[in-house]
């Protein structure tokens, strides 16, 4: 087979992963607005605190990891520092570097919103999951994969 080749089979493995992270994100929205944050501020409290073991939550980091402009993440600092998610502390060991710290009020949002994203996953991981392994057939070779694809199989058969 031509590996340039797409069948209709790789378009709706590809649509149907584009509608489960669809999904997952606009519930993720919702569930940071009810929570009275905007999504980019869930992301970021998420990023702060979630980063690798040993990697310093700096603006650059975060503009990283959230994929935006050192700029635009300086703004966004700003509006959650005035909305008391984050703190601002310089670098001890180098007193140029700021680094951000999540306020006790930032850490309760994460912590709320952590618990009901983590809810959601376990509902719907599965189509998740299966959705990417459809998409990514490598995946599919894992007995682990394998297990969550059958169940999700036998669920939708049942119904």
């Amino acid at each position: 087979m031509n590996a340039n080749h797409n069948s209709a089979k790789d378009y709706r493995a590809l649509a149907a992963l584009r509608y489960e992270i669809r999904r997952f994100l606009n519930f993720s929205e919702q569930a940071a607005r009810k929570a009275g944050v905007e999504p980019h501020q869930h992301q970021a409290l998420l990023a702060v605190k979630g980063l690798p073991e040993g990697q310093n939550a700096t603006i650059g980091v975060l503009a990283e990891r959230l994929q935006v402009r050192h700029h635009s993440a300086v703004e966004m600092v700003n509006r959650m520092e005035k909305k008391g998610l984050i703190r601002r502390s310089r670098n001890q060991k180098d007193q140029r570097e700021v680094q951000l710290t999540l306020s006790p009020r930032g850490e309760k949002i994460l912590k709320r919103l952590t618990l009901t994203h983590r809810a959601e996953l376990r509902a719907t991981g599965p189509k998740l999951l299966a959705a990417l392994s459809a998409s990514v057939p490598v995946l599919r070779r894992t007995a682990a994969v394998r297990r969550v694809i059958e169940a999700e199989d036998q669920r939708r058969s049942s119904r």
